[in-house]
């Protein structure tokens, strides 16, 4: 069964984000840990035009 973070970015395509991002972003100031997962919900927030409290508990809280 495919993850709600996977089914708003293939494996391919968070490939293709991550490198994206990881060049532009700030060093000192933004942790990798939860990167995937934080995109992942502000996709799924745009896609579904949700308010922020009603994100599906995999996207953290």
């Amino acid at each position: 069964m495919m993850s709600m973070m996977q089914s708003v970015f293939s494996d391919t395509a968070w490939s293709v984000w991550e490198t994206l991002i990881e060049e532009a972003r700030p060093k000192s100031k933004t942790p990798l840990k939860n990167l995937r997962r934080t995109i992942s919900a502000i996709f799924w927030r745009h896609q579904n035009g949700a308010k922020w409290r009603a994100l599906p508990p995999e996207f953290g809280p």
